[in-house]
């Protein structure tokens, strides 16, 4: 495994915008529907906004309906941790970019095949390069 990426909040926020920060360094979500590739269908790979690690590509993206990026696997499973999050009085997997910790969003089990998961990812943490495939 890499060693993790470390800066102090000083640090992201200068990197990031307000709503970057808020999604990737603080945990936040965006709106259903709001995000910038909820409804993306070009063919590339999509990397973390803090790190620039590349965590999906759109072969595995899939339109569950939910208003956000979905996946049904990382692009390596390595590349994205999981975590249980009990916030809001509920139990999910929060999903984080292996590298540099950003929060990414949750990971369900009611996706389609090959896997039957659905990652749920905010449009915030994510920077899509069209064309690339890693």
């Amino acid at each position: 495994m890499t060693e993790k990426i470390k800066k102090t909040d000083a640090e992201w926020r200068s990197k990031l915008t307000p709503e970057q920060y808020k999604v990737a360094r603080e945990a936040g979500t965006e709106m259903a529907f709001s995000g910038k590739y909820w409804n993306t269908k070009d063919a590339g790979t999509y990397t973390c906004v803090c790190c620039g690690e590349p965590l999906f590509t759109s072969d595995s993206k899939f339109d569950s309906g939910c208003g956000w990026p979905s996946f049904y696997a990382p692009l390596d499973k390595a590349k994205v941790d999981e975590h249980t999050d009990r916030a809001f009085g509920m139990e999910r997997v929060e999903t984080r970019c292996a590298k540099c910790d950003a929060h990414l969003g949750h990971v369900f089990p009611d996706g389609p095949r090959p896997t039957g998961l659905r990652y749920c990812i905010n449009s915030a943490s994510l920077e899509f390069k069209p064309g690339e495939k890693e």
